[in-house]
This record gives C-alpha cells, sequence and structure tokens, in this order.
C-alpha cells in the first residue's frame, strides 16, 4: 500500500526532480498534495512551478496549495542566482492550465493531519519549513499525527551552502527549521553531507536524457541550467542534486547510511545563523531528534532516478 505524503516544496530544478521521482511511483506515495512556499524563488513563481510539473507529468489531479510568501521573522532570501528568474529555467514549460486550491497551504496540512489515522501521513519536506513550522504553532496536536517528516535541510561536515555555516532551506527560515526540529515526530534529515556526494555529472545527465521520456529530457535539461552554478563554486565533475534524495530515502533507505543524533539550529544572528547543530559523536546529552544520514551510494541513486523516470510520460 502507498503512503499518504504531503510535499512541501519551492521548485527548483532539484525539487522538480524530487517530485517527478515521486509521482513515478505511486505504488508507494499517494501524494495528497504539494504546499508551495517562498524560498528558491518568490511564491509568486513556486506556486505555479509546481502546477507545470504535475502538468508535465499528467497528474494535474494533484492539488497545489499556496503557502506563505515569506519566512516566520526574516525577510526572503531567495537563490534565483542559481535557479534563474523563473525558478525552473532550463527547459521551457507552457503556463499552467490548473490553478492552486484556495485553502491556505497550512490549513491544508493542518486538516488533513487532523483527519487521518495518526501517523498516516508522512511529510516530503524540500524546501524551507515555513508552512510545517506554522501548522506546528497553529495546531500543536498534529505532531503526534505525523508519520514521519523526510527533509533536505541543513549540513555539519560539509558547512554551508548559502553562507560558509548554513544550508539554504535552513538560512531562509532558521527559526521554523528550530520548530520543527523541537516538535517530537520521526524525523530523517538530508543534508549537504550526503547530498554532495550525490553529483550530477556529465555522464550521469547523459544517462537520464537517454531515457527518452519528455518528462526526463525535461529534468536533465533543468539539471544542466542549474548546476553551472555549482559547478562553477566547487570545481567538481558535476553538481549536488540534493531534493531527490528525499524520495530515494524513503525508497531505498539501503542506500543510504546515518545514525541517530541530536541537530539544533542556531537562530540567532551572527556569522553562524542558520547553522545546523549536529552532535555526531554524541558530545552532549541533549535528545536524539534526528535521523541524520551522512553517506549514501550515487550510482544506485541514479539508478534509481532513471529506472523511475522511465515510468513517466
Amino acid at each position: 500500500m502507498p503512503i499518504k505524503v504531503i510535499i512541501t516544496t519551492d521548485p527548483g530544478q532539484d525539487e522538480a526532480a524530487a517530485i517527478m521521482m515521486m509521482l513515478a511511483a505511486p505504488e508507494s506515495f499517494d501524494i495528497l498534495g504539494l504546499v508551495a512556499t517562498a524560498g528558491n524563488i518568490g511564491l509568486d513563481h513556486t506556486v505555479p512551478n509546481a502546477l507545470k510539473i504535475l502538468e508535465l507529468a499528467g497528474r494535474s489531479d494533484i492539488p497545489v496549495f499556496a503557502g506563505c510568501p515569506r519566512p516566520i521573522v526574516r525577510p526572503l532570501v531567495i537563490a534565483d542566482h542559481v535557479h534563474g528568474p523563473t525558478g525552473l529555467d532550463g527547459h521551457p514549460l507552457p503556463p499552467p492550465t490548473a490553478k492552486p486550491r484556495q485553502q491556505h497551504g497550512v490549513d491544508f496540512i493542518v486538516e488533513t493531519l487532523r483527519t487521518a489515522a495518526p501517523r498516516e501521513v508522512h511529510i516530503a519536506s524540500l524546501s524551507p519549513m515555513t508552512n510545517l513550522a506554522l501548522a506546528l504553532v497553529q495546531a500543536p496536536d498534529i505532531a503526534s499525527r505525523i508519520g514521519s517528516i523526510v527533509m533536505m535541510a541543513g549540513a555539519y561536515f560539509e558547512s554551508g551552502n548559502i553562507t560558509p555555516a548554513a544550508e539554504f532551506n535552513v538560512y531562509v527560515d532558521p527559526e521554523a527549521a528550530d520548530i520543527v526540529l523541537k516538535c517530537g515526530a520521526p524525523i530523517t534529515m538530508l543534508p549537504l553531507d550526503v547530498t554532495h556526494k550525490m553529483l550530477s555529472t556529465r555522464a550521469r545527465l547523459d544517462r537520464m536524457r537517454a531515457v527518452g521520456t519528455k518528462c526526463a529530457i525535461a529534468i536533465a535539461d533543468m539539471l544542466t541550467f542549474s548546476e553551472a552554478f555549482d559547478l562553477k563554486k566547487y570545481g567538481w565533475e558535476g553538481a549536488p542534486l540534493h531534493g531527490p534524495c528525499v524520495p530515494a530515502y524513503m525508497l531505498r533507505p539501503d542506500i543510504f547510511t546515518g545514525r541517530k543524533i541530536n541537530v539544533s539550529i542556531q537562530c540567532a544572528e551572527g556569522l553562524t545563523t542558520g547553522a545546523s547543530v549536529a552532535d555526531y559523536w554524541q558530545i552532549t546529552d541533549r535528545p536524539r531528534n534526528v535521523t541524520y544520514i551522512r553517506d549514501g551510494n550515487p550510482e544506485a541513486y541514479y539508478a534509481l532516478i532513471n529506472d523511475l523516470y522511465a515510468r513517466l510520460p
């Protein structure tokens, strides 16, 4: 039986790649809805981007909800320098024909978790955690009803990618990340420590494009666009492919290794704002609140992605 999932997202080429994986596995994921947030780009783009991705895959039946246009406390920081002015550059997609639902994304999260059986609904978090955090503030009772939260967020051994200390999804809204990590629900974090090992080399992107479906070609084009920034920054043979680590872990946890530890978020202003402080060596007695993934098998990862993309239109 597929698990019921809410996807929180700010697409983003790598998030498009992650969503496509989940759309390709209906036997594993019953996607209840996408909640768009501001992050990689503003909400005026992330909502239509989510709709475009669903329509490309022939799944416009899945509802999209607009969430928050800014972080809880801070002004919005975006990454259009990586993702382009639409947030989804690299492969032109027509304007979506579907419309977002009228209900606010935070209310959708609360209502869905309250009406489902306890632990029945899982959260795939690909973005800053503003909407999920505000749902937990508005309705603290939902924390005990969440089956799991699997998030692409954080960094420790790989430090940061938007500042020297912070990973982007946490840095955009550290207060939200702090709320979520303290909520008590089962959490798995896929940080830069593992995503930086999942490099979209030229050979891997060529194999993805060779899958030949329109969805695979579109994602390969998008990733070719967005990787330019990281290739220049890191000088590696490929760019990290972050978002798909979430569905990959949910489908094939055997591809990854990690341990349960405490992760705390630095919210104070300064050089380390948004840092994920991972007590990987259990130096403190802080409660272990996160399964922290540190390593993974990139060949198995990309093979899984291509196997899934072959199922898509």
